[in-house]
């Protein structure tokens, strides 16, 4: 028997329909560092995206399933991008402006965007891969910037070059919008492509549609149009953790940083626009800390803060509990959504009672199955104490990779199970309740002597004592047990290396046997284009001799 229920598609179109009107007088607020931030209602927001769906198909001739790719800061234009070119029928393709620009140059070409929308800004950028990206026709300019580095691609006549504003003036806000397959794709991104060539990920309108309702619900971010959120996570990253659909979708109100991503603004934008939410990775939130310890600012509006990309060190939720703001911790990947976990603990429980909650990665949504497969291929139980790799599927979870597996050494099996569950890469255990607990990604563990040590946990530790500001911890090899850990630090203005006290200090919560011998100071911890630790980084300095090691 088939249901009665009618079939309507689960499209960003109906997202962008619903946030114009329903929640046309919600505020796009987007931060210039002069004065005055620039403000945008929904209506307006969802007017230019129309005009702007119409100047992509009649100006520049996109069509259905052309890529439109965006090289842009957080911002108003940016999210009509986000909304227009799905809606469309065309791929919204986010590039990570951080990347190097030989991978800039392979994404871009193994995507074939036939259109980059670009802030003035970042033109510098831009310019220079231009001449080596042979599908791009159209660049559209949108902001301030100097034009200046484009002039030698518009003397070739090549490529042709747009102002943002003059393209959708005097169009008319109505398009005749196409009705598309909800499994159709909306907009792509790649991974950072830590091992070989980045891989693409392509996400559907019903995987968008249903990823925005998960992130509104209660058990999950929870926003209301009662909220505003501070949109930090880049837009390239994995569509801002899906934020930019979310909010359209109930009409949470959005502060966007634009390119002013630094403590100091950040805490004053913070001061000023009274957010009651944000979004970031770990590293933003311990700049942002040290800011506002150095220079006091009002943080209380913003009640709750979404934090993931990589794990929260306990240390830095306590210290911003104390500032009246709560961490709440997430998990995900840009093959998720990336939405697959948020700690929030059972209710009814005493402050005391929620923390062994709070510093878990959270709970599973009704839309991600998991499981986690042990080094024998067996599936493990939800006992808390048995780890493994996390493996999870669902409506919002990538089944496979643009254009197949991308460049060797990669292969698809080694991400994805013969019966289609994604293999995450990250070890750890769930508890029977289903919370989920990393204890470190499976190519950071440390073998040691036939036994896992987790480098997170060390790094957790090690980042709770009042003189270090960063910790990572890698496995380098050691001729007795395999592999050891290295632990490198960065200490806090004023400190002194003291690697016996920090040993010390570890001994407290960590096993005697898992203490490292070996001592690094750093300036500061390799990052990724995201802000998580590269530690493939550290460990290639070890192997090369530049780290200064001591045997403790």
């Amino acid at each position: 028997m088939l249901s009665t229920m009618q079939d309507v598609p689960l499209t960003v179109t109906r997202i962008l329909h619903h946030g114009m009107t329903i929640h046309g007088s919600s505020q796009v607020t987007t931060w210039t560092g002069g004065s005055e931030p620039e403000r945008r209602s929904f209506a307006e927001v969802g007017a230019r995206a129309t005009r702007l769906a119409g100047a992509l198909r009649d100006e520049l001739g996109v069509g259905a399933d052309e890529r439109v790719a965006t090289l842009m800061w957080n911002n108003a234009d940016h999210l009509e991008a986000y909304l227009a070119v799905p809606s469309m029928g065309a791929i919204l393709h986010t590039l990570n402006l951080r990347l190097p620009a030989e991978q800039l140059i392979w994404i871009v070409n193994h995507a074939a965007d036939r259109v980059v929308i670009a802030n003035g800004s970042l033109l510098p950028l831009l310019a220079p891969l231009l001449p080596h990206l042979p599908t791009v026709e159209h660049v559209v300019v949108s902001g301030p910037g100097d034009r200046a580095p484009l002039d030698a691609v518009t003397g070739q006549g090549r490529v042709r070059v747009h102002e943002y504003e003059e393209l959708i003036a005097g169009r008319p806000a109505t398009f005749d919008w196409p009705e598309l397959d909800e499994r159709a794709g909306a907009a792509m991104c790649y991974t950072s492509g830590t091992t070989g060539d980045p891989k693409g990920v392509v996400y559907s309108h019903r995987s968008i549609y249903l990823h925005s309702m998960q992130a509104n619900m209660g058990e999950s971010m929870g926003l209301t149009d009662r909220d505003t959120t501070l949109i930090v996570v880049p837009q390239f990253h994995v569509n801002a953790w899906g934020l930019p659909h979310a909010t359209f979708m109930v009409g949470v109100n959005m502060l966007m940083p634009d390119r002013f991503l630094q403590p100091a603004p950040l805490a004053e934008m913070i001061e000023t626009e009274r957010p009651t939410h944000a979004a970031a990775v770990p590293t933003l939130w311990q700049g942002l800390l040290a800011e506002v310890t150095e220079r006091p600012r009002d943080l209380t509006s913003m009640a709750r803060v979404t934090i993931g990309g990589s794990a929260c060190p306990p240390a830095l939720m306590a210290a911003y509990d104390k500032l009246g703001v709560r961490l709440c911790h997430a998990w995900g990947m840009t093959e998720t959504s990336p939405l697959g976990t948020t700690s929030n603990p059972p209710s009814g429980l005493t402050a005391d009672e929620e923390w062994p909650y709070r510093i878990t990665q959270g709970r599973f949504p009704a839309g991600v199955e998991a499981r986690l497969a042990g080094p024998g291929g067996d599936f493990l139980p939800w006992d808390g104490e048995s780890a493994g790799e996390l493996e999870v599927r669902g409506p919002w979870i990538a089944g496979a990779y643009y254009g197949g597996a991308g460049a060797e050494p990669f292969r698809p099996e080694d991400r994805f199970s013969p019966d289609g569950w994604l293999r995450t890469g990250d070890v750890g255990v769930i508890s029977p309740d289903g919370y989920l607990t990393l204890t470190d990604r499976a190519k950071d563990v440390i073998k040691s002597g036939g036994e896992w040590i987790s480098s997170v946990a060390l790094e957790n530790a090690l980042m709770a004592h009042p003189e270090v500001a960063e910790a990572a911890v890698v496995a380098v090899p050691d001729e007795k047990w395999g592999e050891r850990p290295l632990a490198t630090v960065v200490l806090k203005d004023g400190a002194a290396p003291d690697y016996a006290a920090l040993k010390e200090f570890l001994a407290g919560s960590i096993a005697k046997w898992q203490l490292p011998e070996r001592w690094a100071v750093v300036r500061a911890v390799p990052k990724t284009s995201v802000g998580k630790f590269d530690k493939k980084v550290i460990r290639k300095q070890y192997a090369e001799g530049e780290l200064e090691v001591t045997l403790v």
